[in-house]
This record gives C-alpha cells, structure tokens and sequence, in this order.
C-alpha cells in the first residue's frame, strides 16, 4: 500500500468491498475470485465523461471479456439511477453504490478536487486491474477517458 497516498499500489492485495449493484444483490471483490477484475471508480452517472467511459467499457467489453476480465464501475450515485444509467446505454456490466464512498477511501481515490476554480471533495475517476489471486496488477490515477479501454486491455 502506498502510505503516502493511502491507495493500493502494483502488488498489493487490493481492498475487499461489500456494495449494492444493479443487479439487486451485494457484490463483493472476493465473489469475484480467480477471476480478473477491472474497478474503475467515477464521479457520476449521466455526465459527458462518466458515460463517454462507461460507453467505452461498453464497447471494449466483448474483448475485456474474452481475456478473462469482468467490469466494474463505482461511484456514489444510488442503485436506482445506475440502473437507469445501464438501461440507457446498456451496458453489459455491473454498477456498483458506494454513496458513503467507502470503497473509493480504501482504494485512496476519494479527495480534494478542483473544478472551474471551485475546490471540493469527490471521487477521482480511477481504474484498478485486479489479478485472479486479488492483487493489483495496474492502476490508472486520474484517468483521461479517451484511449482509457485501450490501456486497460494491454495491462491484462
């Protein structure tokens, strides 16, 4: 774990979650055992970044698929409007809740922002590729959407 920035780093046992999801259960890292996961933490759903990244996972997902890896995505918005959020732009995967941003803590990527010179708290979009033993392989800080899919699939 990265002491400084409090945020899991290459090699460390990634942080175990408990979270509601789309799918209307609770959804745990570990359910997901020897299997690769991709955790992508965002700020909001229905935002221009927010759905140009989940419409890229969309669109990445039959080849994330095919090298074994299940997506992901959390943010703090309610199961409610992330279900909406799939229905809209279908996205083949599950959204997790995470309103009291837990898991973005414990993955050390909820902090201050800045945004049009006002400073606040949120999450910053962050992806984790998790190995099927529940290591970090790969972290993305600060993710620039654009290219962002293409990344994630040469770190598998």
């Amino acid at each position: 774990m990265n002491r400084k920035e409090n945020k899991p780093g290459v090699g460390d046992k990634a942080p175990e979650f408990k979270l509601a999801s789309t799918s209307g259960r609770m959804v745990s890292l570990s359910d997901y055992k020897d299997k690769a996961v991709i955790l992508y933490f965002y700020p909001k759903d229905f935002t221009p970044g927010c759905t140009q990244e989940a419409c890229d996972f969309r669109d990445g997902h039959a080849a994330l698929k095919k090298k074994g890896a299940i997506v992901l995505g959390v943010s703090p918005d309610p199961v409610e409007k992330h279900q909406e959020f799939v229905k809209e732009y279908q996205l083949p995967f599950e959204l997790l809740s995470d309103p009291d941003h837990t898991a973005a803590k414990n993955f050390g990527v909820y902090g201050q922002k800045t945004l049009y010179g006002r400073t606040f708290m949120g999450v910053q979009r962050s992806t984790f590729c998790i190995d099927p033993e529940g290591k970090v392989k790969a972290v993305f800080p600060k993710v620039k959407v654009d290219g962002h899919v293409q990344e994630v699939l040469d770190c598998l």
